[in-house]
């Protein structure tokens, strides 16, 4: 049975994974590692496959005397929670020291420098998506303290990565990134992710607005959501993992976050992995040819195959032997095939050094109550529920079609602005990441296909 997700970095190694002449050895090859990360469709974390990394020390106060008196932007937000997500672009900005950070965030109540006009018990502050290469442009030796070779993509160190330092509170709007997947090594203090598959972008309002080149945002503030504006909402299904120390999260592609620093200082490094390399748009419509063509042709190829069988049954039948025992003997053949394929799947990468991110069913930990200053407390929903619950208790598992979604999304939106007549910029990027409604396209696709054949 895995490890709970709390389970330290310090822990022992996995069984079989020992110690060799009194050294420590790390659980996963880098050959395996990267062998899951190809393969894994869901968050986990990573344990004890840095514990000898050099920035494991990189504490904020490490990195102080590192960087001495370097001058980093600092976002600034409030220490509150209200409906309405604190995007980047509404935040104000700070040039400070790391020092001077540390000094502002011991709460002194006379501090003097760039952060006097903020008070540490209601702004938290933010040194967010620091970049190695301009960071410690003149100091990249350091970049080797970042081995992220071990996860099985040689050469890739400090200089593909990120620095994130964050006072308690600090946190990223709900986003999905455009790009690859995502590694994130947890340094200093405790941070905890809200994660989103892909296949509920349509609950998650996604917009472009605003703008970033590279992510796509919610509308929705996800830790205290207006389900009155977005009732969709209560139908995504909320993954929690409070990353800690030591600690690897690995989020896939296209999965949503929502982070927040939930101790007094935080360091995390991460790095973007990009898993397919870019391409023409010309190939891109060659492959996507091709896997249409891929899936009509397997569609028919199954048609034909249950054709043939009720043929051969039929013959059977006319030859008078047994199809009873025959179908008896195939059905048992197909039942030791499915046992086959589930005991297959149930042989899984999980266990005591690599641990899923679980679906969440439980209401919002009061320990981030300590954090913020009024939860929403005065909202409360049409059946007396609070909106800090991760799910609606009467959330349908399954639909029964995918333009289901699309129809339910569309009649939502057009019951809270029935006068809207036009279609924004906003509303077309909304679209255009709508995963159901790339499924219809090739639905739409495939049902030309056949009727062109």
């Amino acid at each position: 049975m895995a490890a709970a997700p709390g389970a330290t970095p310090d822990s022992a190694p996995a069984a079989g994974a020992g110690e060799v002449e009194g050294e420590r050895v790390k659980p996963f090859t880098p050959e395996k590692a990267k062998e899951i990360i190809m393969s894994l469709q869901q968050p986990a974390v990573f344990c004890n496959m840095a514990f000898d990394w050099p920035a494991h020390h990189w504490t904020a106060k490490h990195l102080s005397e590192v960087l001495h008196d370097k001058q980093i932007r600092f976002r600034m937000g409030m220490k509150r929670t209200d409906t309405v997500p604190q995007f980047e672009t509404t935040c104000a900005y700070v040039e400070a020291t790391l020092e001077e950070f540390l000094t502002w965030n011991c709460n002194q109540s006379t501090i003097s420098g760039p952060f006097r006009d903020y008070d540490h018990s209601k702004f938290w502050a933010y040194a967010d998506y620091k970049y190695f290469i301009s960071l410690f442009d003149d100091k990249t030796d350091i970049f080797q303290d970042v081995i992220w070779s071990d996860f099985g993509f040689p050469g890739r160190n400090g200089r593909e990565s990120t620095l994130w330092i964050g006072s308690m509170g600090a946190h990223t709007p709900c986003h999905l990134d455009s790009y690859g997947c995502n590694l994130v090594f947890q340094v200093q203090g405790r941070k905890r992710w809200h994660l989103f598959p892909p296949e509920d972008t349509p609950f998650l309002y996604p917009t472009r607005i605003p703008y970033e080149e590279s992510s796509v945002f919610s509308k929705i503030n996800v830790v205290n959501p207006d389900l009155q504006r977005f009732p969709q909402f209560c139908k995504a299904r909320r993954y929690m993992v409070t990353l800690k120390p030591g600690q690897v999260l690995f989020v896939p592609r296209h999965w949503w976050h929502y982070v927040e620093s939930i101790d007094p200082v935080t360091v995390s490094i991460n790095s973007w992995i990009e898993l397919v390399e870019e391409t023409s748009h010309e190939v891109n419509c060659h492959y996507l040819n091709r896997a249409v063509s891929a899936l009509f042709d397997y569609r028919t190829s199954k048609v034909v195959e249950i054709q043939a069988l009720r043929t051969n049954r039929d013959d059977m039948k006319k030859e008078g032997l047994n199809v009873h025992h025959h179908m008896e003997v195939e059905q048992m053949d197909d039942q030791d095939l499915l046992l086959g394929t589930i005991k297959q799947e149930a042989a899984s990468p999980f266990g005591p050094d690599l641990v899923p991110v679980i679906l969440s069913s439980e209401e919002l930990p009061s320990e981030r109550r300590g954090i913020f200053e009024g939860d929403g407390k005065d909202f409360v929903g049409k059946d007396g529920e609070h909106p800090g619950k991760l799910h609606c208790t009467k959330r349908q598992r399954t639909m029964s079609k995918n333009e289901d979604v699309v129809a339910e999304q569309t009649a939502s939106d057009s019951s809270m602005a029935p006068s809207q007549t036009f279609i924004s910029t906003d509303d077309l990027l909304d679209c255009l990441v709508n995963p159901q409604v790339t499924r219809i396209v090739a639905q739409l696709l495939i049902k030309g296909r056949s009727l062109w054949s």
